[in-house]
């Protein structure tokens, strides 16, 4: 049976964008663990995260934010 995890995520980046109209690294780690949860990083959970990523701004870009983006690169190119 094909993960759903992919819609909470969805659901999470939404919540999040929308509370305060920015995601922080603390934020992304929750959804990347929601991703992660069940062993591995599904072609539906990678695009979910790179459609997060493609909507981040500069001003969110700061040193914990890009520490996590490079943690989350690195485990969807492993998957």
């Amino acid at each position: 049976m094909e993960s759903r995890d992919y819609l909470e995520m969805s659901f999470r980046s939404i919540e999040c964008f929308s509370n305060d109209g920015k995601l922080d690294a603390e934020e992304l780690g929750r959804i990347l663990a929601i991703a992660e949860r069940d062993g591995e990083i599904d072609h539906n959970e990678i695009r979910v995260l790179r459609n997060i990523i493609s909507r981040l701004t500069p001003e969110e870009l700061d040193a914990d934010m890009q520490a996590m983006l490079k943690k989350v690169h690195d485990k969807i190119n492993a998957s």
